[in-house]
C-alpha cells in the first residue's frame, strides 16, 4: 500500500471520531428536552450538566479532527 493512501485512509478513519461527537451532542441535548419536558422545575439545576457534557463530547470531536488533519498536512 501506498503511504499517501495510507494517510488518507487514517483520516478518514479518525472522521468517525467527529461522527460520534455529533451523534453525542445530539443525544446530550435531547435527553435534556426530555427531561426538561418531563420536570420543568429541575431543568435549570441542571443547565450546568448539560453545557459541561456538551463541552466534553465536543472537545472529543475537535480531538479526532485535530488527529485527521495532523496525519494530512504533517506526516
Amino acid at each position: 500500500m501506498d503511504a499517501e493512501a495510507a494517510k488518507y485512509i487514517g483520516a478518514g478513519l479518525a472522521c468517525f471520531g467527529m461522527l460520534g461527537a455529533a451523534l453525542g451532542v445530539g443525544n446530550i441535548f435531547a435527553s435534556f428536552l426530555t427531561g426538561a419536558l418531563r420536570n420543568p422545575a429541575a431543568a435549570p439545576a441542571q443547565f450546568g450538566n448539560l453545557i459541561f457534557g456538551f463541552a466534553v463530547t465536543e472537545a472529543l470531536g475537535i480531538f479526532s479532527l485535530l488527529i485527521a488533519l495532523l496525519l494530512l498536512f504533517v506526516v
